[in-house]
């Protein structure tokens, strides 16, 4: 489960007892005062974002964290809460369930930019945090985890805003390939 590249989404489930052992707080802007589980993610991943963030400062943006690490728990919370107020329909596209949440594995962020005060929103794409973003994620070893038009392959809504560490070579040969965490792991198999 500590595997970087390890895929985790509708099918394939987190334990509910899954913490990783070496998450550390991660040295970044937060959309967020204080300093709680939001400002956590596993050590390579954590490293490798502050290394992103600060080239991105470099070439005159300034990305904002939004969410790291979630614990089973929190993402219930989250699940639970959206689906009393959005329904089942909207959740299911944009809320992962407890242990479907790539969060819990401590190698997900959600970054947006100050032009959309932080928040999560599709406009993210058009700010230059977003842009910057999608242009030089993969040099880090992050990838876009939900893209656009591949939400029947995802399970879930284009959110411009997640971004997922597989590290380098693999968010590479991804990007390389414009292929998603799924499919590449349906290359695997054939």
């Amino acid at each position: 489960m500590d595997y970087p590249a390890i895929l985790v989404n509708k099918a394939n489930p987190l334990p509910e007892d899954y913490e990783p052992a070496d998450l550390v707080t991660v040295n970044i802007p937060f959309a967020h005062a204080g300093n709680d589980n939001r400002n956590y993610m596993r050590r390579p991943a954590a490293r490798a974002l502050e290394v992103m963030f600060r080239d991105a400062a470099a070439a005159g943006t300034a990305p904002i964290g939004v969410s790291g690490y979630r614990s089973y728990k929190r993402q219930q919370e989250i699940y639970e809460g959206n689906l009393a107020v959005k329904g089942e329909r909207h959740t299911s596209l944009y809320s992962a369930r407890p242990g479907q949440s790539e969060h819990q594995t401590g190698l997900a962020m959600d970054i947006s930019a100050p032009s959309v005060q932080s928040t999560l929103t599709t406009e993210v794409e058009n700010t230059p945090e977003g842009q910057w973003l999608r242009a030089n994620a993969h040099r880090y070893g992050f990838i876009l985890r939900y893209p656009a038009g591949k939400e029947h392959i995802t399970g879930y809504a284009y959110e411009p805003w997640h971004f997922r560490y597989v590290g380098r070579e693999l968010a590479a040969f991804l990007k390389k390939e414009g292929l998603t965490l799924e499919e590449y792991y349906q290359l695997l198999a054939l």
